[in-house]
């Protein structure tokens, strides 16, 4: 739709440019801005590289590689053309390309770009801090790829695509920015158009059914049980099982007093309030959080927090030692 101005009572249309008429490019202008203000397009997300390849064969480089608070990946492609030209195909091979990325690798990247810009900060002590880590966690590093295409606008062709490839679990979204000329200043009106905000809650219900689904294929190759209390219970549950317990036996009154029996550094996001975990979901339809009925931890102080559901043997381990140290019993079923 278009844009207009508004002074003494009177609309005035403001005119539609493009990129190339005024001559911003690509990669010295636009890829350049993003680069420093991403949350324009991306939020909560750090960049960690520019015009990266990790296939040494190969000639194509992605433009922005990010990382969100997650600790997902974040492939960012630009164009400044009208139709996107096949970017999702771009996007696709480039998620690919970094999907086996480390956290140690991912370092040396970050480090590489931050030198690139000029900037003495180190790589490491910079993304733990983006990401809320006291240490390395790579069993939780790049657990997914999510993918970020930014163009002027989109053909039909490339819009039909995403939102297929976004039915069968991917997160790719879509942002235009539309450039106009005002006064001889340059507007930018940028709009995420897939998924559209209003849509989204329905297309995250769709996702989520997805991705139960896939948990689920994948939770079942692990059929390790665990004595606790007298029940038998599969990983996730023990985990819910021995904070629950705890809780009960010593009603703390602050999330602190609940960090000290279980420290965050046990996993990322071990606990995060329940804003945090229903936003989680609201985004990505990705329940990582215990969110059912008598799972949410509230606090005399009426603060909610939310125990997180992603284990696997690495933090598992460090949790199920730190209960042992906290007195419990806790034994392993084949």
């Amino acid at each position: 739709m278009p844009v207009y101005s508004f002074n003494n009572s009177t609309l005035k249309k403001i005119e539609k440019t493009t990129f190339n008429d005024e001559g911003i490019l690509e990669r010295q202008h636009l890829q350049s801005a993003l680069k420093h203000q991403i949350e324009t397009v991306a939020p909560n997300c750090l960049v960690i590289a520019e015009e990266l390849s990790e296939w040494s064969d190969s000639l194509r480089r992605i433009d922005l590689l990010a990382i969100d608070r997650s600790a997902n990946l974040v492939v960012i492609e630009l164009k400044r053309t009208e139709k996107g030209e096949h970017m999702e195909l771009q996007a696709l091979r480039y998620a690919a390309m970094v999907s086996t990325l480390t956290f140690a690798r991912a370092v040396e990247i970050f480090q590489q770009h931050l030198s690139d810009n000029e900037t003495d900060a180190d790589a490491k002590t910079k993304l733990l801090e983006f990401l809320g880590w006291d240490e390395p966690q790579e069993d939780q590093f790049g657990m997914d790829v999510r993918i970020v295409l930014v163009s002027a606008n989109f053909s039909k062709e490339l819009t039909t695509s995403v939102i297929w490839l976004n039915e069968r679990s991917l997160d790719i979204r879509c942002v235009r920015m539309i450039p106009y000329k005002h006064d001889g200043q340059i507007l930018i009106d940028v709009q995420q158009i897939i998924p559209l905000p209003e849509a989204e809650s329905y297309q995250v219900k769709i996702k989520q059914q997805s991705e139960e689904r896939r948990v689920a294929r994948q939770s079942s190759k692990d059929y390790t049980r665990y004595q606790f209390m007298g029940s038998l219970l599969n990983k996730r549950r023990l985990v819910l099982a021995v904070i629950q317990q705890w809780l009960s036996e010593h009603s703390p009154n602050t999330i602190d007093e609940l960090l000290v029996a279980f420290p965050q550094k046990i996993s990322s996001g071990l606990f995060v309030t329940l804003d945090e975990a229903e936003a989680t979901y609201s985004r990505h339809g990705l329940t990582r959080h215990f969110l059912g009925e008598g799972e949410v931890i509230t606090f005399p102080d009426e603060s909610q927090y939310a125990i997180s559901n992603q284990w696997g043997k690495g933090n598992l381990a460090k949790f199920i030692a730190q209960a042992k140290n906290l007195g419990y019993e806790i034994a392993e079923e084949g």
